[in-house]
C-alpha cells in the first residue's frame, strides 16, 4: 500500500535537519530585484517575511490561495496529485520567481499542491495586494506574465522529461534547476521526498543518487546533497534542463544570473 503524500511530508518535516537562518531581503528574489523603484515601493509595504520548513505545504490542490510567495533562499515544488495519492513534480520555484501565479491569472485556485522542497526564507504578499498591483497593467504585470510563460515552459518540459528520459537524467535536471534557484550548492532533502517529487519509487532515486555519487558529481549523506561537479551534472543531464534555462533567460533577461 502506497504511503499517502501527506504522511510523507509530515515524516519529512520530522526528519529534516535544522537549517541555519540566512538573513535575506525581498530584493534577493530576482523578480523583486528587477522591479523599478516606484513599483517596488508600492509592493514593499505589503511583503511579509516568511521562513518555510522542509515539507511545508503552502497550498493544497483546489484550495483558495490567500498569499503569493517570493522565495529567496527556499525552493518550492509544484506537485500534481492523483486521486490515489500518487504525485509528481511539475515545476520548481525558487529565488527566480513567484509561487501563486493562479492569483493574478484569475483562477484563485489550482489543481497543483505547493510543497517546500528546500527549507529557507522568502516573502509573501496577500492575494488582494498582488491583484491591485497587477491590475495596474504596468511593468510589474508584464514581468509576472513573462515569468508565467517561463513557468509553463518548465512544466511542459518536465512532462516530456518524465516520459522519455531515465531517472538518472531526471535527477540531474532536478538538481540543476534547484541549484539555479538557490544561493548555495547544498540542498537538504530526504529520499522519500525526492521520490515523491520525481514520481518514481524510492529505490530508483537511491540507485540514481548512488550513481551520481560514485561518479564524483554529488555527495549525499543524511538528507544533505552537496553538488561537487556542476559541469559534470550538466553533461549527464538530458536536453530538458538547457531548454528550460534558455527560455527563462530569454523571457527574463533583466534578472541577475544564477
Amino acid at each position: 500500500m502506497a504511503t499517502a503524500p501527506a504522511e510523507i511530508f509530515d515524516r519529512t518535516v520530522r526528519l529534516a535537519m535544522p537549517v541555519t537562518p540566512i538573513a535575506t531581503t525581498p530584493r534577493d528574489n530576482r523578480l523583486l530585484a528587477v522591479l523599478a523603484q516606484p513599483d517596488y515601493d508600492r509592493i514593499a509595504p505589503h511583503l511579509e517575511f516568511a521562513p518555510v520548513a522542509l515539507g511545508e505545504v503552502l497550498y493544497e490542490s483546489g484550495g483558495r490561495m490567500e498569499h503569493a510567495y517570493f522565495p529567496t533562499t527556499s525552493i518550492v515544488s509544484l506537485l500534481y496529485v492523483m486521486a490515489d495519492g500518487a504525485s509528481a513534480e511539475i515545476a520548481v520555484v525558487g529565488n527566480d520567481g513567484i509561487v501563486g501565479v493562479s492569483i493574478f491569472m484569475g483562477g484563485e485556485s489550482t489543481p497543483s499542491r505547493a510543497v517546500v522542497q528546500s527549507a529557507g526564507e522568502g516573502f509573501r504578499i496577500k492575494a488582494k495586494a498582488l491583484m491591485e498591483e497587477f491590475g495596474r497593467f504596468g511593468t510589474t504585470s508584464q514581468l509576472l506574465l513573462r515569468y508565467t510563460q517561463a513557468l509553463i515552459t518548465q512544466m511542459a518540459q518536465t512532462a516530456v522529461c518524465n516520459r522519455h528520459h531515465t531517472v538518472d537524467q531526471q535527477l540531474c535536471r532536478w538538481l540543476l534547476l534547484s541549484l539555479d534557484r538557490l544561493p548555495t550548492s547544498e540542498l537538504r532533502m530526504t529520499q522519500e521526498l525526492m521520490s515523491n517529487m520525481l514520481g518514481v519509487r524510492r529505490e530508483g532515486v537511491t540507485e540514481a543518487a548512488g550513481k551520481l555519487q560514485a561518479a564524483g558529481l554529488i555527495n549525499y549523506s543524511r538528507g544533505q546533497i552537496r553538488v561537487l561537479d556542476r559541469r559534470g551534472l550538466e553533461r549527464r543531464a538530458c536536453e530538458c534542463y538547457s531548454v528550460v534555462r534558455r527560455e527563462t533567460d530569454r523571457l527574463l533577461p533583466g534578472t541577475p544570473p544564477s
